[in-house]
């Protein structure tokens, strides 16, 4: 995956040098919401870049006293745009999480400890890959770029 993103880079690089920083910005931008609205359906499917599904969330107590099973799936307010940012300029592009849920990202995309309430124990919580690219992201990226050089 890594080696395929390097050689888009390389490739696209080269491209983009040619363009004028007001056509990087827009073309940045455009490939910015793309990637986020990508990442939205992801979550939303509740998978994992590789496309495996994200391990289950452990049985709680009792979520209401009301008969029958509540499902929920995790990460519905997460990935809304007002918590999944985006920056982009002439050179970069960021999609990521900021304030108090990057935290709860970060504790998700990488698997760590942390303390679910105030008075809890440490929980060891499962991998689950909010962020990442799938090769449809990089086909997204690559199609965007060649329909923008081609106007």
């Amino acid at each position: 995956m890594m080696d395929d993103l390097r050689a888009l880079e390389d490739w696209a690089g080269a491209l983009l040098a040619k363009l004028e920083p007001k056509e990087r910005r827009q073309l940045n931008l455009g490939i910015a919401r793309d990637l986020r609205r990508s990442q939205q359906q992801r979550i939303a499917a509740q998978k994992n870049p590789d496309g495996t599904p994200y391990a289950p969330r452990k049985p709680r107590q009792a979520l209401r006293s009301k008969q029958g099973r509540i499902k929920q799936k995790m990460f519905t307010r997460l990935r809304q745009a007002r918590y999944l940012k985006l920056q982009s300029d002439a050179g970069t592009i960021a999609i990521g999480f900021l304030g108090r849920a990057a935290r709860l990202a970060r504790v998700h995309q990488y698997g760590l400890r942390d303390r679910p309430g105030r008075k809890a124990p440490d929980v060891q919580y499962n991998r689950r890959q909010l962020l990442g690219f799938t090769d449809a992201d990089l086909d997204l990226i690559r199609d965007r770029l060649l329909d923008h050089l081609a106007r």
